[in-house]
C-alpha cells in the first residue's frame, strides 16, 4: 500500500542539521530538569515504600486526606489524584515499619472516621522494601544497557560499525528524550516504564534497520549520486511504510491513553513519546550520523558500490 506517491523527493538530508539542533535543545531541557530535581521521580518499584490506592464516594482533595491521616505513622507521605477521577487517590509512604495488612486497615479506619463509615474503599495496597527496590532499579538499568549493547553487536555484524553507532545514538536519543519529558511532567519511573523503554528500543531499531537495509540496496544502484543522496532516496522510498507503521501504532497507543485508565496511563504516555521520537530519530539522528561519518571516513559499502558502478 502506497500513501506517498512513488518518486517523491523530500529533502530530509537538507533538514538534518536543524533537526539535530532541535533534538539537542529538547535533550538539554530534559537533562536540566533531571539535574534540578535530583534525578527522575522513582515509583514504589524502585524507591521502595508503601502505596495505597483508595476510592471515595464523594469528591475530596489531597490536603483533606493528609489531615485525615495525620495520626497514622507513615513517615513522609504524598497524596495524589489517580488518573482523572476526582474520587480516587494514591497514598504513598517512603518508609513504614507497620505490617501491610495492619497498615491498610489503619488507613481505612482513619479515613472512615473523617469521611464516614462505608464511604471509603481500599482498592490496592503494595509494599516494596528498600533493598528490593534497589535491586529492581539495578536490573532495570542493566536491561536497558544489555539491549543497547546487543543492538550495537547485531548492527555491526549486519551492516557496518558506523551504522551501529548511528542506531545506538538514535536509541539513546529516544530514551533520554522520553526520560526528560517524564521529568518535566513529574511522571514516575517504575517497572512498566522500563518495559516501555525496551519496547521503544525495539520499535525504533526496527525502523532504523529498514532504512539502513534500503541504503545498502541503493548503494549498488545509485553509487555515483553520492552517499547523502542515496540516504535521502532511501528515506523517501520507505516513507509510506514508516507512516503506515507509525500511524497505526499511534492509533492503538492513543486508544490506550484515553480508555486504558490510570493504571497504564504513564505506560501509554511513554510509548506515545517513544514511537514519535523513534520515527523522528531514525530519519534525522541515525541517518545524520552515518552521513557525517561517511564524510570523514568512507565505508566499505560505498567503496564496493562505486567499484561496481564503474
Amino acid at each position: 500500500m502506497e500513501i506517498i506517491r512513488p518518486g517523491i523527493k523530500i529533502d530530509f538530508v537538507g533538514k538534518m542539521r536543524l533537526a539535530v539542533i532541535f533534538s539537542l535543545v529538547l535533550i538539554f531541557i530534559g537533562v536540566a530538569s533531571l539535574v534540578a530535581k535530583g534525578g527522575p521521580a522513582l515509583g514504589i518499584d524502585f524507591a521502595g515504600g508503601t502505596l495505597v490506592q483508595v476510592r471515595f464516594d464523594e469528591r475530596t482533595g489531597a490536603q483533606e486526606i493528609r489531615d485525615a491521616l495525620r495520626n497514622v505513622d507513615l513517615g513522609t507521605v504524598t497524596v495524589q489524584q489517580f488518573g482523572d477521577d476526582p474520587t480516587e487517590f494514591l497514598i504513598r509512604a517512603q518508609e513504614t515499619s507497620a505490617e501491610l495488612e495492619r497498615l491498610s486497615q489503619r488507613i481505612l479506619v482513619d479515613l472512615e472516621s473523617a469521611y464516614g463509615a462505608g464511604t471509603v474503599e481500599i482498592r490496592r495496597v503494595e509494599m516494596v522494601g528498600p533493598q528490593v527496590g534497589a535491586e529492581l532499579r539495578t536490573k532495570g538499568i542493566l536491561a536497558l544497557a544489555y539491549a543497547l549493547v546487543g543492538t550495537l553487536i547485531y548492527i555491526s555484524w549486519r551492516f557496518e560499525f558506523r551504522f551501529a553507532i548511528g542506531a545506538i545514538l538514535a536509541l539513546a536519543h529516544d530514551v533520554i528524550l522520553t526520560l526528560g519529558i517524564f521529568s518535566l511532567l513529574n511522571l514516575e519511573i517504575d517497572l512498566p516504564i522500563i518495559a516501555a523503554f525496551l519496547a521503544i528500543i525495539g520499535y525504533s531499531l526496527n525502523d532504523t534497520i529498514i532504512i539502513f537495509d534500503r541504503i545498502r540496496e541503493n548503494m549498488g544502484k545509485h553509487a555515483r549520486e553520492g552517499f547523502a543522496s542515496v540516504v535521502n532516496l532511501s528515506i523517501n522510498e520507505t516513507l509510506s511504510r514508516t507512516i503506515l507503521t507509525s500511524g497505526t501504532t499511534l492509533m492503538v497507543l492513543i486508544s490506550l491513553f484515553i480508555f486504558g485508565g490510570g493504571v497504564i496511563h504513564n505506560f501509554a504516555i511513554a510509548l506515545l513519546i517513544g514511537v514519535i521520537a523513534g520515527t523522528y530519530s531514525t530519519i534525522f539522528i541515525a541517518s545524520a550520523f552515518v552521513i557525517h561519518y561517511e564524510k570523514r571516513k568512507p565505508g566499505k559499502l560505498e567503496t564496493a558500490a562505486a567499484e561496481g558502478g564503474r
